[in-house]
């Protein structure tokens, strides 16, 4: 019986998955057909088979070498994430079985969302102090990237902090249990209007901002079933059990998406 269990919860994941990515696409071309009849509007009669003419500040070798870092931070942060959220997934759904040998392998899982939200609060930004020259409250106040990625880093650290109280079972209100999935889901959301200033350069940026945002799409799409899955797992209902297994496997499939997160 657990194994059917086991086929029907991979078969779900494997239908959301598959669910995430029309939306994707749909997302992408409904941002892309306004920036092709833009740019071909644009451009005189004659010339619309041409390449649209790279922008002013593309012709700079240094904005050019400052874009190209941004782009590879952006997706090494990404991929980071994804890996220590595809890491708390997996612990979670095997710490019966490692629990048995190693007791503190149920820390892990809470401790992968305290290290990924160190790691975006500190390294998100290396434009910030203590690597760059940029200033902290200017760059809150200015850059609402800035901001929500920081926003990101503390909703992952009340996460870790919250589970890691679980764990040591010194946290047992009843309130506690949702604090999960309420963060998981509001952060999805805010997800939604996230916006990355990397992709807004470059004679392409339209597409670029498409397939950016076509990404945190899915991402926000597994977000909110990550939290609705864990909310009902903590809720004394009938296939508690089944949403127990459900949200972990999820939180598995959205770290291998952001493992391959591209700009």
């Amino acid at each position: 019986m657990k194994r059917a269990w086991s086929q029907l919860l991979l078969i779900f994941i494997g239908v959301l998955c598959l669910m995430a990515q029309p939306a994707r696409q749909k997302a992408e071309d409904k941002i892309e057909q306004p920036a092709r009849t833009a740019r071909e509007q644009s451009m005189p009669e004659g010339h619309h088979n041409h390449q649209a003419p790279v922008l002013d500040e593309l012709m700079n070798p240094e904005t050019r070498a400052k874009l190209l870092a941004d782009k590879r931070e952006s997706e090494f942060n990404h991929h980071l994430a994804g890996l220590f959220v595809a890491v708390g997934g997996a612990f979670i759904l095997l710490k019966a079985v490692l629990g048995k040998r190693w007791t503190l392998a149920k820390y892990i899982w809470p401790a992968s969302f305290l290290a990924s939200g160190i790691f975006v609060f500190v390294w998100s930004d290396t434009e910030l102090w203590p690597f760059g020259d940029r200033q902290w409250l200017e760059a809150l106040q200015h850059n609402r990237e800035v901001l929500q990625h920081k926003i990101f880093a503390v909703l992952l650290l009340g996460l870790g902090s919250i589970e890691w109280l679980h764990v040591k079972e010194t946290l047992k209100a009843a309130w506690s249990q949702l604090v999960f999935p309420a963060l998981a889901i509001a952060g999805s959301i805010l997800l939604l209007f996230h916006q990355h200033e990397s992709g807004m350069h470059g004679a392409d940026h339209m597409e670029l901002m498409a397939r950016i945002q076509s990404q945190h799409l899915s991402y926000a799409v597994i977000g909110i079933g990550i939290g609705v899955a864990k909310g009902a797992a903590e809720l004394r209902m009938s296939g508690r059990k089944i949403f127990a297994k459900l949200w972990p496997m999820l939180m598995i499939a959205l770290g291998i998406l952001l493992m391959f997160y591209h700009e």
